[in-house]
């Protein structure tokens, strides 16, 4: 008799088996049957095996990016205590046993329930792969807060940002005096960064052919993160590829910006904006960072805080959180509306005021 079934690869197998008699060969279907059903010869790899099969199989499908990040939190968070243990051996003791120890490292809530997010996926991978039954993370649960306090999210009120902006113009202005231009590239690239609020990636891809007829368009992003070269990708996500309105500063800015990259020998629209033909380093826009923070005598914020500048301005400004969205490239409002609400104006007193009115 023959059996056909897909196992737990996915893969067509077929099992033959010799019997006698009707009454035999019904007995011994039932008995395959049962085995195959039960049998995941993958539940016997270890986490550390099913880590580099999910790997494989992703690296093609996500982000270079974001499979690098999903490594990294796999290989400082949870491969040094479980890589060895099988599948099959994964259970809630142990799964436990890793959150508390999880509880106890110093570090903060966000880096805890990012570590069980990822943590979680691989096994939900697990699961549709068939190597195991159920995902027994699910019944430990996520971390929860126990009254650690939220870091207040750092922003750049619009006369901060003008200090900030002008101690950048002037570094640029000096430099130039004495024959260096690259100076400039900075300047623009913290103004693109409040203006549009694009992510640092999405600057450092933004080139002069996504610049036209006053508008941006944001088509790709460049990661620093990852070994060797830059790596240039999609944005994002889908919502991430957007066309936004430049701002007259901005736009001056930019105009400005182009005449001195037109008078680069062999400049062509495929440019960086900021860098030319290689985009800015991180850890230089960084320190440029501090130096014009502390020049211009306002708090030094980080890059990303930038992005947020620009969502409180417009958020303190009556713009709704739909537009706001939009512009960020979040995927779904919610995303938006969790990070930023608590920028939004308390209404109440509007609220109030305007039932008052109704007698």
């Amino acid at each position: 008799m023959r059996i056909n079934f897909i196992d737990a690869l996915g893969k067509a197998r077929q099992v033959d088996r010799v019997t006698y008699g009707s009454d035999e060969a019904k007995i011994l279907e039932l008995k395959l049957l049962q085995e195959i059903r039960h049998e995941a010869p993958a539940k016997r790899i270890t986490l550390r095996e099913l880590f580099d099969e999910y790997c494989e199989v992703r690296k093609n499908e996500i982000r270079e990016s974001t499979l690098d990040k999903f490594k990294r939190i796999m290989e400082y968070h949870i491969m040094p205590e479980l890589e060895h243990i099988k599948l099959e051996k994964l259970d809630t003791r142990l799964l436990a046993q890793w959150k508390l120890n999880m509880e106890n490292k110093d570090i903060s809530l966000h880096t805890k329930q990012a570590a069980f997010s990822v943590f979680r996926t691989l096994l939900n991978y697990a699961v549709k792969m068939e190597h195991i039954p159920k995902n027994p993370l699910v019944r430990i649960g996520n971390f929860k807060s126990s009254g650690e306090i939220k870091k207040e999210m750092d922003f750049y009120t619009a006369e901060e940002f003008k200090k900030f902006i002008s101690i950048a113009c002037q570094n640029a202005q000096e430099a130039e005096k004495r024959g260096f231009l690259y100076e400039w590239d900075y300047y623009v690239f913290f103004a693109i960064a409040f203006y549009t609020g694009l992510r640092k990636g999405e600057i450092h891809g933004l080139q002069w052919k996504d610049i036209s007829k006053g508008y941006l368009s944001v088509r790709r992003s460049v990661t620093q993160k990852l070994k060797g070269e830059d790596r240039e990708t999609p944005p994002k996500n889908t919502a991430s590829v957007r066309t936004l309105q430049i701002p007259k500063p901005l736009m001056l800015i930019l105009n400005e910006h182009k005449k001195r990259w037109r008078k680069y020998d062999g400049f062509n629209s495929s440019f960086k904006v900021c860098g030319g033909t290689k985009c800015l380093r991180d850890t230089s826009i960084e320190n440029h960072n501090k130096r014009f923070a502390q020049m211009a005598g306002v708090k030094k914020i980080r890059i990303h805080d930038f992005r947020h500048s620009h969502v409180s301005l417009l958020a303190n400004s009556g713009i709704n959180i739909q537009e706001i969205a939009r512009r960020l490239g979040h995927s779904k409002i919610e995303m938006t509306w969790n990070t930023y609400s608590h920028l939004y104006p308390k209404e109440e007193e509007k609220a109030v005021e305007i039932l008052n009115k109704i007698k």
